[in-house]
């Protein structure tokens, strides 16, 4: 796995989150627009490009904007994902039922 520069991670990391929220593929432009980059969309288009030929991003077909594969979802999570403390994720009474 090759390391990604900090532009490409970032826009991997944008890739990976829109996608799980979606399910559908992520274009440059909605990128741009969401992140507020200061890039243009074609800059981030070919920094995706870059990133597909590299194994990190699929293409489902050829109008279709970008999504994760595996190696791009391996990534994420040894890389960019940042943890959450399960307490985060429950309730006040899920915690309650789980402390002693």
């Amino acid at each position: 796995m090759r390391p990604l520069d900090a532009r490409k991670a970032f826009i991997l990391q944008a890739v990976v989150q829109d996608y799980v929220a979606t399910a559908e593929p992520v274009g440059s432009e909605a990128v741009v627009e969401r992140y507020g980059l200061r890039l243009s969309s074609a800059t981030v288009r070919n920094e995706m490009a870059e990133m597909a030929e590299m194994g990190y991003l699929r293409q489902p077909h050829v109008s279709a904007g970008r999504i994760p594969s595996d190696l791009g979802y391996r990534y994420y999570v040894e890389h960019l994902m940042k943890p959450v403390p399960v307490s985060r994720l429950l309730s006040p009474r899920q915690t309650s039922l789980l402390s002693p």
